[in-house]
């Protein structure tokens, strides 16, 4: 591993690129897995690389809905299970009937055996998806391959990192959708019933916090709905906020250094010639 100074500035995004690369190494990120990951960092570093208050808002209604849904499932690919098995263990022991399932793009037997043992090792049982016998109708990707007990028969889908096609797709079939994603423009984001706008880690930390929080209350039976497009909306404001300094203001230009009295600024002084 790469030694991070904790006195860099941006020394959590460091150590997740570390986690990845690693990950990426060991045959569980794919190289477009890497691309995905640099293109999130570039719309968090314009949301403050923190958690805003409309996401905070998102996650906790995100939490109610997985706390009333009857087959919620969270759906893992590579790059959740390089930064987040641990936290996806700890969501899956607090949430009983909260299904893991393995759901890749790039499929292929060796990849989703690493994947697979990286949830188990983390603590997840059973881990959904590793072998999976119903097809999504008209999902012409291997995305479209989930699990009989998993995905197929889920009531709320958690979708991080997710591409939109799968996400319509799921729509279509009547299932709730939780998107996790930085980019409030994606397909995803805008087809999602719900969207975190935020770093995958830190949106589950905060539902991790959420439920944990409510823990000893009881399910809602009707979860509150929220409207989507305000959320993404808010999101977009904010990156705009964030891009906003780094232009160059129209009309502006830089002040001009004054002259001393008594001497012309381009003139050098007696006997020292320019060189």
């Amino acid at each position: 591993m790469t030694r991070i100074s904790p006195r860099h500035p941006r020394y959590r995004s460091l150590l997740l690129r570390d986690e990845l690369a690693r990950a990426a190494r060991q045959g569980i990120v794919v190289p477009e897995g890497l691309i995905a990951q640099g293109r999130g960092e570039a719309f968090d570093y314009l949301l403050g690389e923190r958690t805003t208050p409309s996401a905070r808002r998102a996650i906790r209604r995100a939490a109610e809905w997985m706390r009333s849904a009857r087959r919620p499932v969270l759906s893992v690919n590579g790059n959740v299970a390089a930064l987040a098995s641990d936290r996806v263990a700890r969501l899956a022991k607090l949430l009983p009937n909260l299904g893991i399932e393995v759901n890749l793009f790039h499929r292929t037997p060796e990849r989703v055996r690493r994947i697979g043992r990286r949830l188990a090792a983390a603590g997840v049982r059973p881990v959904l998806g590793l072998r999976p016998t119903v097809r999504i109708p008209h999902l012409p990707s291997d995305r479209a391959r989930v699990d009989a007990r998993g995905i197929a028969v889920a009531d709320l889908c958690i979708i991080p990192l997710e591409d939109g096609d799968r996400t319509e797709a799921l729509r279509r079939l009547g299932k709730r959708i939780v998107a996790i994603d930085l980019n409030p423009l994606s397909r995803t984001a805008q087809s999602a019933d719900l969207t975190i706008v935020d770093e995958l880690t830190r949106a589950l930390d905060g539902l991790l916090a959420e439920l944990e929080r409510t823990a000893q209350l009881p399910a809602p039976r009707r979860p509150r709905g929220i409207s989507n497009r305000a959320l993404l909306d808010d999101a977009i404001a904010r990156i705009r906020a964030g891009a906003r300094p780094a232009a160059r203001r129209p009309g502006r230009r830089r002040p001009r250094r004054r002259a001393r009295r008594g001497r012309s600024a381009g003139r050098p002084r007696k006997g020292t010639g320019r060189r």
